[in-house]
């Protein structure tokens, strides 16, 4: 009767059971250290300029779409407090892990499932090494060390992107206005909420990619099939968790 529970409870028991081993494995050795450096640099350097890009464009349309009801307020110079916000409690971690879900979980989804289906991974296991502490694990740690630092520089770009909008295109308030009320708006919460977000972020999108990727059967289909799920799923839960801990971070607050 309850046959079609059967293969999403075994999913999620595998993932609950990667997730622990991935963690376990940072308590002991060996520990890769080239493969985490290596991972940092795909991760986050490589994903400077789009996340950069995404950050600026995010801060000036926020400040454009903004403008119009400010005028009709005569609130101009509250431009930077409602950038700064937006930016740091929710836009930016959220669009930045939107883009390196999109951009690194399919890349773990697809270099994982492409070794799976070339038994490479079967090798690995048979040479004496565990896949999950030379594979998942580096891209774990990788991904929580560097997409909160990717989420500060998308934070700053857009409140550089807003700055354009609001005091060089539209004049809407002062220069020494915009950046002091963006900065003195920010609460201990705020920046809290900013960045705890995308260390789970980060949890969710390298598990996540690693997971599908290593589930990965049916030659080169099923790597494609796996990279779309894996983007997916990370997508999908990304949105579900800045809901709760935004919550969370509210009723604290």
């Amino acid at each position: 009767m309850f046959d079609w529970l059967k293969p999403p409870v075994l999913k999620l028991q595998d993932f609950v059971l990667l997730t622990g081993r991935a963690f376990f494995n940072l308590f002991r050795a060996p520990h890769y250290w080239d493969d985490v450096a290596v991972q940092m640099d795909i991760i986050g350097v490589g994903s400077v300029p789009i996340v950069s890009m995404i950050g600026f464009f995010s801060g000036a349309v926020i400040t454009l779409q903004m403008s119009r009801a400010l005028n009709q307020y005569g609130a101009q110079g509250e431009v930077g407090r409602i950038v700064s916000i937006t930016l740091v409690r929710e836009l930016g971690p959220v669009l930045t892990a939107i883009i390196v879900a999109g951009r690194n979980a399919s890349g773990m989804a697809s270099e994982l499932g492409s070794m799976k289906v070339t038994e490479q991974i079967d090798a690995m296991r048979a040479l004496g090494t565990d896949p999950t502490q030379k594979l998942v694990t580096p891209r774990l740690l990788a991904t929580m060390f560097m997409l909160p630092i990717l989420t500060i520089i998308a934070d700053f770009i857009g409140l550089i992107g807003g700055y354009i909008v609001a005091c060089v295109m539209l004049s809407l308030t002062t220069a020494t206005t915009y950046w002091s009320t963006s900065y003195q708006v920010l609460e201990y919460n705020d920046v809290a909420q900013g960045l705890i977000k995308p260390v789970v972020f980060a949890i969710v999108i390298a598990l996540v990619g690693c997971f599908y990727g290593l589930e990965t059967t049916g030659g080169t289909q099923g790597v494609g099939r796996a990279t779309t799920r894996a983007v997916v799923v990370a997508s999908v839960w990304i949105f579900v968790l800045t809901f709760f801990i935004g919550k969370f971070f509210v009723q604290l607050g």
